[in-house]
């Protein structure tokens, strides 16, 4: 058991990925020499050589379009999109063609490609380094999107992702990069498609993932000393969702609220609200909550914490869905 940040324990996991399998290699842009932007590499190119720890150019359609290549021939390829808004260029190459080619050849070609992308806000960046994609490949067939919240989860992910034959978009929330926690390379953990139960509860859930589940858990932390239990899910895979989780903790609490730092429109909120009001409607004691970015381009730095979801937001839409005095009411249910 080693105590590391989120970020060291991605590294800690690249690191143990490389050494158990000759065929992982590692692309992109200052990830080698430096180490990366956030050092999540760092030393991954002195003990592994250039040969499987490569620096490329400044081109994500590039990078992308060579690990296809790699993967053709029997690698694992794992690249980094050095931050969420220069996903864009290698858009094409992801939805047109890395999530199709194992469907489009009869199940012959297997794409195991795995690529990082750090994601949200949260640390003063200037624009296209704080958006929230997630949804944009979420809604497409053919791909895995995971996200971790905690150091434990961040390395046995990472490892899983890359033990994948399919491909995986691996979100890290970069805001939380310097979490410390607890990791242990031998633990028998969760499988990344699976949710997890971050703090039980009896009268509302609570689900959230990446940046904002230990936002969650202060905001249940808050609602306690208010009476109220909210129960906490990390989501940690958002295409597949683990919707049986979250169905069996709704048919307990009869609420839900869902939180995430993308935009409303369209987001993943939306999905899980309608698919759960599916599920459970006649277990539903009020209409699902959400508490989201707002439908803006990301703003300026120094706004940004108007733009995020935060404790008192939350605790708002707990409110909402308890039938009390909140922000849209204002007023207390009889």
């Amino acid at each position: 058991m080693t105590e590391l940040t989120l970020a060291k324990a991605i590294g800690s996991g690249l690191r143990r990925a490389l050494a158990d399998d000759g065929k992982v290699v590692l692309l992109g842009e200052d990830i080698g020499k430096l180490g990366g932007v956030f050092r999540v590499t760092d030393g991954l190119q002195a003990a592994f050589g250039a040969s499987r720890v490569m620096d490329t150019p400044l081109a994500e359609s590039g990078i992308i379009g060579t690990a296809v290549g790699l993967a053709f021939r029997g690698y694992r390829p794992v690249c980094e999109i050095q931050f969420d808004g220069f996903i864009y260029p290698a858009f094409d190459q992801i939805v047109a063609q890395v999530a199709k080619l194992h469907y489009r050849t009869g199940g012959a070609v297997r794409m195991p490609l795995t690529i990082r992308v750090p994601y949200g806000g949260g640390i003063g960046a200037v624009e296209h380094h704080s958006e929230s994609p997630e949804a944009y490949f979420a809604h497409t067939a053919g791909l895995r999107v995971v996200t971790c919240s905690s150091p434990q989860d961040a390395h046995s992910m990472i490892r899983e992702a890359i033990a994948c034959d399919d491909p995986v978009l691996f979100f890290e929330p970069k805001r939380r990069y310097w979490t410390k926690g607890d990791v242990d390379e031998n633990a028998a953990t969760l499988p990344m498609t699976s949710a997890r139960v971050a703090r039980p509860g009896t009268d509302v859930t609570l689900v959230a993932y990446g940046p904002l589940v230990q936002t969650a858990l202060d905001a249940a932390a808050a609602a306690a000393a208010d009476g109220v239990s909210v129960e906490v899910i990390d989501l940690r895979s958002l295409s597949p969702i683990d919707f049986p989780t979250v169905e069996a903790s709704v048919r307990r609490t009869g609420r839900l609220v869902i939180t995430h730092e993308a935009a409303q429109s369209g987001g993943l909120g939306a999905e899980i609200a309608a698919s759960i009001t599916d599920r459970c409607f006649f277990f539903l004691e009020a209409a699902p909550a959400r508490v989201t970015g707002f439908d803006t381009p990301y703003p300026a730095a120094k706004l940004e914490e108007h733009f995020l979801p935060d404790l008192d937001r939350i605790l708002d839409a707990v409110d909402r869905v308890m039938g009390r005095e909140n922000s849209l009411t204002g007023w207390v249910a009889s």
